[in-house]
């Protein structure tokens, strides 16, 4: 079946390995002209490994690939580029000191080494309207968004006269706003002919703007279908082997007794009035709108942001909480929702990321560091987790989203809090990584953890939580019990409907 007017990049039975590993396995994709293909599958499905052939980047093992009928073999990015197939990423790669028309003509080598400023600017502009992009061309790149930046990008490969346009994960860090716009951008594309290979593990973005879908698992090519023959049940069936149901895993239990409760908490001109407890074995949710205030109550309850009023009980006994030191003196760890700024050193191994925060328990005498205790408690928590890495010594930069954040699980829980906070626990990773942080925290529970996760995930927030605590602009609304919870229930007090 062809849904598209005309096949623009074909690969035919590509595959490449590195080393003992099978990266892709003989697989098949078509992309046509005015289209947004969507690529899903699991870290480890050979995502990646495919952009990089079709962008140049690697040559692959066997297989053969054509561009609008005739051999494609780009050798590098830039000659990729030249010949039509461009990427772009979750974090752009503009040059933040050049102006919008300087990057998006900075790989155009017929503009000659005197450059005529005015004609680029004009020319940026035209590009820019195309797309209805409304930026200014002679602002620096650096003063954008991350949503302007991947604007400038595509612009840059509009101008380059691109004929398929890779987007790997581009909504990772935007807004919901911004999103929108995104997709405005895309569509754009598809009415001036450019295929869009869509790349995302938000399987709600590839039903909204996808025309048609191929699923990987396991460096193979599974499925192809157009959208409309797909339900997110079978996608993920067939990204991961096995059935939905597997995924939210919590184990029915009677709570005990109230570890973390909460009075009349606040923060000038953040939030107010917030007042709850969490039980011993409970996982209390918090729902609600991006700035609704959820994260701002873990930032204080952990001492990021300490909160300017009202009480925090631990075991009855009140306890102040005015920095991360004080919060862990108390029992109480915090899962950032950003692992690469504030939850991991990206540069540093996986034993030091999980010692990190514990760091005290391992010195020696006269500030050495009893290095075997390190790695011998890192093994451990890798081995409990499920973190799949070469070595404890690999960097955590090197590993999947999925083990990066089973990392970072892995340092809190290093800590032997009482109360966990858990802050987007699966945002950025694949379904079967979500899975099994899914079943650990269940597994969390049943130990007599007293676990509070925010989640902006509201099937997740549902399935996983106890109660749901529903919070909208700073205040809390109400909170819920599992059994008297809805999408719709619960949306409607976000949104101050209710």
């Amino acid at each position: 079946m062809n849904p598209g007017p005309e096949p623009v990049l074909e690969l035919r039975l590509v595959s490449k390995r590195f080393g003992a590993t099978q990266a892709l396995a003989d697989v098949e994709l078509i992309l046509y002209r005015s289209e947004v293909h969507a690529l899903v599958g699991e870290n480890g499905a050979g995502k990646s490994t495919l952009i990089k052939i079709a962008t140049g980047i690697y040559e692959p093992d066997t297989g053969t690939m054509e561009l609008g009928g005739h051999v494609f073999d780009p050798g590098d990015p830039a000659s990729a580029q030249r010949q039509g197939v461009a990427a772009i990423y979750q974090e752009p790669s503009i040059f933040p000191d050049l102006s919008v028309a300087e990057n998006i003509f900075i790989g155009h080598q017929d503009r000659g080494l005197l450059v005529d400023r005015k004609r680029m600017e004009q020319d940026a502009a035209e590009v820019l309207q195309r797309l209805d992009i409304d930026l200014d061309p002679s602002q620096p790149a650096g003063a954008l968004t991350v949503a302007g930046q991947q604007a400038v990008e595509i612009a840059k490969a509009i101008s380059l006269d691109v004929k398929v346009l890779i987007m790997d994960e581009p909504t990772a860090a935007l807004s919901a706003h911004e999103v929108d716009r995104l997709f405005r951008q895309v569509r754009r594309l598809k009415q001036l002919g450019v295929a869009v290979l869509f790349i995302s593990h938000r399987l709600d973005e590839v039903f909204e703007i996808a025309d048609r879908v191929s699923v990987f698992r396991d460096g193979r090519h599974i499925s192809s279908r157009p959208i409309t023959d797909v339900t997110e049940e079978l996608m993920v069936r067939e990204m991961v082997g096995r059935d939905p149901s597997e995924f939210f895993i919590r184990t029915p239990q009677e709570p005990g007794q109230v570890v973390l409760s909460v009075e009349d908490l606040a923060r000038h001109g953040v939030f107010r009035d917030v007042s709850f407890d969490v039980r011993a074995g409970e996982v209390l949710g918090f729902a609600g709108l991006v700035g609704a205030g959820r994260t701002d109550v873990a930032l204080a309850l952990f001492g990021v942001a300490p909160a300017d009023g009202g009480t925090i009980t631990i075991d009855g006994q009140p306890v102040t909480i005015g920095s991360p030191t004080d919060a862990l003196n108390h029992g109480i760890a915090y899962l950032s929702e950003d692992r690469r700024k504030l939850g991991l050193s990206m540069t540093q191994s996986v034993t030091t990321n999980i010692t990190l925060a514990t760091l005290d328990r391992y010195t020696l005498s006269f500030g050495l560091i009893d290095h075997e205790a390190e790695n011998r408690d890192a093994a451990g928590l890798r081995d409990r987790l499920g973190i799949r890495t070469a070595s404890l010594d690999t960097p955590v930069d090197n590993l999947s989203g999925g083990n990066q954040q089973k990392a970072m699980l892995a340092k809190w829980l290093n800590a032997e809090p009482r109360v966990l906070i858990l802050d987007e626990p699966t945002r950025g990773i694949d379904v079967g990584a979500k899975a099994e942080v899914h079943r650990f925290i269940d597994e969390l529970a049943r130990s007599g953890m007293a676990i509070i996760m925010i989640s902006s995930d509201l099937p997740e927030v549902l399935a996983m939580s106890d109660r749901i605590a529903i919070m909208r602009e700073g205040s809390l609304q109400g909170i819920r019990t599992r059994d008297d919870a809805d999408q719709e229930s619960v949306m409607a007090m976000a949104v101050g409907v209710a």
